[in-house]
């Protein structure tokens, strides 16, 4: 991979630095903060139990969410229609 030399103050390098985890090279801290991580970071971090269950519970929220937004439309239509 390429690399690029920049110029930082002094203040600046001490504040990435107090950001840093210890593990970390200075472009993996600066891509964390910048927000640009990869999605492939996280691959492999649960197990096959633990992506079931999630899935179960993402799916089990959207459930409740969305009966919740139907209750919700359904009090607006009332009100709309004067009921």
């Amino acid at each position: 991979m390429a690399t690029k030399t920049i110029t930082v103050t002094e203040d600046a390098y001490e504040a990435l630095k107090s950001l840093k985890i210890a593990s970390e090279s200075f472009s993996e801290t600066i891509r964390r903060l910048a927000g640009k991580s990869s999605l492939m970071e996280f691959a492999g971090i649960l197990s096959n139990e633990q992506a079931d269950e999630l899935e179960c519970n993402i799916k089990e929220a959207r459930k409740i969410r969305n009966a919740a937004h139907q209750r919700r439309l359904k009090r607006i239509v009332e009100a709309l229609e004067g009921k």
